[in-house]
């Protein structure tokens, strides 16, 4: 068996991915085959592809930690030839080969049956819309319902921030969208927001308040870093705020006072390990509740050939939305 796949070099001249035909040997270890038909990039595979980036240790590598597409063979009882599937998170396109190829080889306890979903629009959701998922489902888990007033969304124009605006609205929300990128409005607004802000804290030059006006009764946050310490301290009595990214940086200068004051709580989203059962179950929710009503919206599609050059305008931040990546007769 040979298949064309995406493959990641390390060298003296740092990392190039180059289009490669490759033997079964690649797809490694796994009880279930999938020929790929869709991938989608993150800003993870950029650091995969990024001399230093910390999320890969040995190379080659094909990259990729989203796939969709089809069963072609499988050891185990849940998954039958022809089944339509999605995999992410865990090992894939880190530390096994992952979804830049025709074919991908994974573990069974990795993989989810789709309900509602076509490979394509598992793979535009990817790993950036099931964070977004994992977030909105952890702020109805502390009780939140429209009536309680508006959600904040940071990071509205990425993959995170796009979807939880969309997920949000369509549960009835009033969705209160922050971007920095100017000319996002119209977007932001088809999605359903309510209201567009730009980048928090408007001063970025001021000194954090420990506390401040209470603005909203909940967030999704994937910026961290200054706004993440503002939005904290501007959650209603109460609230929760869901974070998930760093885009804004790590450190958090912030004070215990939002949290013993306000009772407001700070929950961690982590896609990579979330328990397979759990995945299964909010998958399903993609497919019915959760389903986003406008991700074509939000849509870019390229072939996976030009991965390198898609993956580069996300770490130079120019990227919105979220890319699918075409493999199914990319080659």
């Amino acid at each position: 068996m040979e298949f064309w796949a995406m493959v990641a070099h390390r060298s003296d001249d740092g990392i190039e991915v180059r289009r490669e035909k490759v033997g079964e040997e690649f797809l490694g270890p796994g009880t279930v085959t999938i020929k790929v038909h869709y991938s989608s990039a993150n800003f993870k595979d950029g650091l995969a592809i990024t001399e230093g980036g910390g999320v890969v240790r040995d190379y080659p590598i094909v990259p990729g930690i989203d796939l969709a597409g089809e069963v072609v063979s499988s050891e185990d009882d849940h998954f039958a030839p022809g089944d339509l599937v999605v995999a992410h998170g865990y090992e894939i396109g880190v530390a096994r080969n992952g979804g830049f190829a025709e074919y991908a080889r994974v573990p069974a306890e990795w993989v989810v049956k789709l309900d509602g979903l076509t490979p394509r629009e598992a793979a535009a959701l990817g790993t950036a819309g099931f964070t977004a998922a994992m977030s909105v489902q952890e702020l109805l888990n502390r009780g939140l319902t429209p009536s309680d007033g508006a959600v904040l969304v940071t990071g509205a124009t990425g993959g995170v921030g796009s979807v939880a605006v969309d997920i949000l609205a369509g549960l009835g929300f009033e969705v209160v969208a922050s971007t920095g990128k100017t000319g996002a409005g119209e977007l932001l607004s088809e999605l359903g927001a309510a209201e567009v802000i730009g980048r928090l804290p408007e001063d970025p030059d001021a000194k954090p308040r420990p506390l401040g006006k209470s603005r909203w009764s909940a967030a999704v946050d994937s910026v961290g870093g200054k706004s993440l310490a503002y939005v904290l301290s501007s959650i209603s009595y109460g609230g929760t705020v869901a974070v998930s990214g760093l885009t804004g940086g790590a450190e958090l200068p912030t004070t215990v006072l939002p949290f013993i004051l306000r009772g407001v709580a700070l929950f961690g989203i982590d896609s990579v390990n979330f328990p397979i059962d759990q995945r299964r179950d909010l998958w399903a929710r993609l497919g019915k509740e959760f389903k986003p009503r406008h991700l074509s919206a939000i849509e870019h599609v390229a072939p996976v050939t030009e991965v390198a050059e898609v993956l580069r305008g996300i770490q130079s931040g120019s990227h919105s939305g979220r890319t699918v990546l075409e493999v199914a007769g990319a080659f």
